[in-house]
């Protein structure tokens, strides 16, 4: 998928002690930022990684998402925006109620991370090893009992087999029976989802096996097909083109500043995206600069994850923005843009041209299966997870402001991180929690604080 955030420009400079705690203030029209770090005594500071403690500079070849992690999103604006062509192909193309899909966004509604149940027409959270915490059917709220009527035991088969492990249900017989909604592109799926059920089941309220998700995809497909952005079809990317100041914030000094010491000190830095080589110009443009590719040793587009950390596709050349040749590693070049390839050969490459003989990897990211899980669990790489709502709930830390917050925190669902009703954690935290090393609410946190900065671990 595509993906973008929020960055911000300095009210002023401000000098950051690491011996206690700092206000960092941030100006970005009616918004202000607030970042706070921990204290960290002298005695914990120590070559290498220190129990409790992160620091990016212990990594010598550091990537990075672009969507939703170097490059942030109006979160609001991008959800209205999505909403409204969704909801409306859905109407004019597949004959779903305007009655019901029309009606104004609830944004109290969604939430990251719910798992579709399109037969049953449920929508679902569940536990780190695949308990059903909390559903719905359409908009309505089940009880426990009524969960259980659907789900024996408050399990299914196919989020038992997500909770073992997430690429399992990726592809494949159970990738038709469940969908997650991951990443603040396909939040809005949800409602769009559970109103489309409303609609069927006022026709007829006898229990009956659905079939939205056909539709939903083809709506997603119209919206994000690749092609899109160059031909001018579709409304997402021609809203995106031209009107680019709505949707995306513009990285701020010190986030390049950040970007610009590590390679400073010798790190190697690279992007993995998954958005194809037009569009992520668009967007880096518009948030890193106009010089957004001087950043990077290596650019890799239309990644295609997670499949680029698990598969052996052959990288792609480009002429501008068309794809050309397979290329073997020995083709690549630093400061060179490719698309698609895999995570072994760029390794390899990177490994190569490190001055290291065995460099420390890092990617961060915002997708959980895509960023954290399968690079950490399929190519062994140390991931830190990008989660707006650790500042939009106000938790691990993190004092509670998000000019978005009410589109990343429900009163439905309550935290993305744990169950409203019971206090179960959720799979998302399970997740964080094993597979990232760090988490951070964005990378404008991050680089209010000196590049070797060591952070505390706050998660528990």
């Amino acid at each position: 998928m595509i993906a973008t955030r929020v960055c911000q420009r300095f009210k002023k400079v401000v000098n950051i002690s690491n011996s206690k705690r700092v206000k960092v203030m941030f100006n970005s029209g009616k918004q202000e930022i607030k970042c706070y770090s921990s204290t960290i005594s002298d005695s914990t500071r120590s070559k290498g990684f220190a129990h409790n403690y992160f620091r990016f500079t212990d990594y010598d070849c550091l990537g990075f998402d672009l969507d939703n992690t170097l490059a942030r999103y109006k979160v609001g604006a991008m959800i209205e925006m999505e909403y409204d062509i969704l909801a409306n192909f859905l109407v004019d193309n597949k004959g779903y109620s305007a009655k019901h899909l029309l009606k104004p966004l609830d944004h109290n509604f969604i939430i990251k991370g719910l798992i579709v149940d399109d037969e049953n027409g449920n929508l679902l959270r569940i536990s780190g090893d695949g308990t059903i915490i909390q559903a719905t059917h359409g908009t309505k709220i089940l009880t426990q009992q009524e969960v259980k009527s659907y789900y024996p035991n408050l399990r299914w088969r196919a989020t038992d087999l997500f909770a073992e492990d997430p690429l399992q249900t990726w592809n494949g017989p159970y990738s038709e029976k469940m969908r997650t909604l991951l990443d603040y592109y396909d939040v809005i799926v949800s409602l769009i989802f559970a109103r489309a059920v409303n609609s069927i089941d006022e026709d007829n309220s006898d229990r009956k096996l659905y079939n939205i998700w056909p539709d939903l995809l083809a709506a997603l497909q119209d919206m994000f097909t690749r092609e899109h952005f160059q031909n001018e079809k579709g409304k997402y990317f021609a809203e995106i083109k031209a009107n680019p100041h709505t949707y995306y914030y513009k990285c701020s000094n010190h986030l390049i500043r950040w970007l610009n010491d590590l390679k400073a000190k010798g790190k190697i830095l690279f992007l993995i995206t998954g958005s194809y080589v037009d569009f992520a110009t668009h967007t880096a443009s518009h948030t890193i600069g106009e010089n957004w590719r001087d950043m990077f040793d290596i650019v890799i587009s239309y990644a295609k994850k997670p499949g680029f950390f698990t598969d052996h596709k052959d990288f792609i050349s480009l002429d501008g923005f068309k794809e050309g040749e397979a290329l073997k590693i020995d083709d690549l070049k630093l400061g060179g843009i490719y698309t698609q390839g895999n995570w072994n050969d760029l390794k390899t490459f990177l490994e190569t041209h490190s001055k290291l003989s065995n460099p420390r990897f890092l990617y961060i990211g915002d997708n959980l299966v895509q960023d954290i899980y399968t690079p950490h669990v399929y190519a062994g790489c140390d991931t830190v997870t990008v989660c707006e709502e650790l500042e939009a709930e106000g938790v691990y830390g993190h004092e509670k402001w998000h000019p978005d917050e009410q589109f990343l925190c429900s009163t439905v669902w309550g935290s993305y991180f744990k169950s409203k009703d019971t206090g179960q954690m959720t799979n998302w935290y399970d997740i964080m929690k094993k597979h990232s090393k760090f988490f951070v609410p964005s990378l404008e946190y991050v680089a209010t604080f000196p590049v070797d900065h060591q952070f505390k671990i706050d998660i528990y």
